[in-house]
């Protein structure tokens, strides 16, 4: 009898661990994806602030550059795949909790089950590209069609400046956690040297800022499309990287905002490496 307990027990064990090792794995290749993608819309912006580009600086235009490259196909299956890999990561923690301290309380569990979600999404996206489904067209005709079915429902107007209203908070909420420097807790600090401390440091504040100001600005967009009912003036994120140009800054803002990104998309990778799971 004791060892049949033990014995289940001990395949308890070995099978939490190994969930755990997929979950980490999952993690790893997603936050790798992630980095890919925010890298190649960072150097896409640039190239417009610099007026050599022309591509869209989008998901969609980072998805066509990548399969512009040697075995493009296989990178964007690989692509597809790692972002695969973050929803099920996210899954995981939506269903079992998050690392650290209150990690299994819903306010910690909710926003991985809607991360779950859009990555789903995304990895779906990427995945028909990969396919040859081809894309769903841009990110800013994405934007002015779902603001505009939104404004078609029973008070669509506040449901569009309310998510938009959210989205300038998370836009808020991820600048200032990235100058706070909030990341450093789920570091795997010990395991690192003083130049990979410094290189999460720069990246994960400069690039967690601009990453935090171009959702902001897209929020800010939908909150206008509903104060004047008029869903053309809700941007996506290449309408919204190619505002900041437009301001009396010019294309420097542009530039830096898409070197921030850049940044991020490096982030990405030094999570992957070093973030706790």
């Amino acid at each position: 009898m004791n060892t049949r307990v033990l014995a289940r027990a001990g395949r308890g064990r070995a099978r939490r661990a190994a969930n755990g090792s997929a979950a980490e794995g999952a993690a790893r290749a997603g936050l790798t994806a992630r980095g890919v993608i925010y890298l190649l819309v960072g150097i896409l912006a640039l190239r417009i602030a610099f007026g050599s580009g022309d591509r869209q600086a989008d998901r969609g235009g980072a998805l066509a550059e990548l399969s512009d490259r040697p075995f493009g196909a296989v990178l964007l299956w690989a692509l597809g795949a790692g972002l695969a890999g973050m929803a099920l990561w996210r899954l995981s923690e939506a269903l079992f909790g998050v690392t650290g301290k209150d990690g299994r309380t819903a306010r910690k569990r909710l926003p991985a089950a809607a991360r779950c979600v859009f990555y789903a999404f995304v990895a779906y996206s990427v995945l028909a590209f990969a396919a040859g489904a081809g894309g769903s067209g841009s990110s800013d005709r994405q934007s002015r069609d779902v603001t505009a079915r939104a404004m078609e429902m029973p008070a669509g107007r506040w449901l569009v400046g309310a998510a938009g209203a959210a989205i300038v908070v998370a836009g808020v909420v991820m600048g200032v956690q990235a100058l706070r420097r909030t990341y450093r807790k789920k570091m795997k600090l010990g395991g690192m040297d003083h130049r990979a401390r410094l290189l999460v440091d720069v990246t994960g504040v400069g690039g967690g800022t601009a990453r935090g100001i171009v959702f902001a600005a897209a929020g800010a967009f939908a909150v206008r499309a509903a104060v004047d009912y008029a869903p053309d003036r809700a941007k996506g994120l290449d309408d919204t990287l190619r505002s900041f140009a437009d301001t009396s800054l010019g294309p420097w803002l542009l530039a830096g905002v898409a070197a921030g990104l850049v940044l991020f998309g490096v982030f990405s990778f030094a999570l992957a490496r070093w973030r706790r799971v």
